[in-house]
């Protein structure tokens, strides 16, 4: 057991030079030539300090113990604090799961947002929020602009509804009836 767990290390911290070194070389070649910049992507990124928003990740995203803001990450993200601005995956961050534009799939922690763009997939947590939601918000307390799905938690609130509301507080602002214990539908 210990010799795994020193050949885990050895590899994390053989990536993290790797990976620095590519960020040191991406950065040098943004600076040589702008308009050709280069994107780079990791299969495994395992964060360890601060590194350029360009860098994309496809695969696997570990944000423990730093957390990174990348501009696109795809597939399976797990740590502390995830940010991107658009996602498509698994996000798993035990304090937050931040998304700023667009993002699709399941987000799991304390707290969820998607910024600006539209949220397709779920969001499990004790504090939900997005301005526009295709599926479904699970959570102590959700908050979203429109809505179209569900949303299931003790105090549910959004602008515009095209599902349903369960929960004790349901408020639908456009709606007729605004405020329906237990539950609310929106059409």
């Amino acid at each position: 057991m210990k010799k795994l767990i020193i050949v885990a290390l050895m590899s994390v911290a053989t990536f993290s030079v790797f990976a620095q070194e590519k960020s040191q070389e991406t950065a040098t070649a943004g600076e040589q030539n702008r308009e050709n910049s280069e994107i780079v992507v990791w299969p495994a990124f395992f964060a360890v300090c601060e590194y350029p928003a360009s860098t994309d990740v496809i695969g696997l995203r570990l944000t423990i113990p730093y957390a990174t803001k990348q501009d696109n990450v795809t597939g399976f993200d797990v740590g502390l604090w995830g940010r991107s601005t658009y996602f498509e995956g698994i996000q798993v961050n035990l304090l937050r799961n931040d998304v700023k534009d667009a993002f699709c799939g399941v987000q799991l922690g304390i707290y969820n947002s998607v910024g600006h763009g539209q949220m397709n997939g779920f969001q499990i947590g004790l504090w939900n929020e997005a301005i526009s939601v295709h599926g479904l918000q699970c959570s102590l307390v959700n908050v979203a602009g429109d809505i179209e799905g569900f949303q299931v938690g003790l105090i549910n609130r959004c602008e515009s509804m095209h599902g349903f509301q369960v929960g004790v507080i349901n408020v639908i602002r456009s709606a007729e009836m605004k405020f329906c214990p237990l539950v609310n539908i929106g059409f």
